[in-house]
């Protein structure tokens, strides 16, 4: 079973106009259109575990509710009695 830092190749399809723009953008931050790529795709895939996890624990607190002070002095039947 491969390791989960073991790197692999993939292959992209850019229009000739895109391509330029990558390279440029590339050398500005004195990277490769691989490196640029590689960040660019790590921070989404980062963005999206934050994502998660934050859903996870917004939703794991609605669960437990939030005790917003106050008591109650009756029952439900007193509440309804006419």
């Amino acid at each position: 079973m491969p390791a989960l830092d073991e790197k692999q190749n993939i292959t992209l399809r850019l229009s000739r106009q895109t391509l330029q723009k990558a390279r440029v953008l590339a050398a500005k931050r004195s990277t490769s259109i691989s490196g640029l790529l590689t960040s660019q795709i790590e921070q989404l895939a980062g963005a999206d575990d934050d994502y998660e996890r934050a859903k996870r624990g917004a939703l794991a607190l609605m669960d437990e509710g939030f005790h917003l002070g106050g008591t109650h002095t009756m029952d439900r039947e007193a509440l309804h009695e006419r």
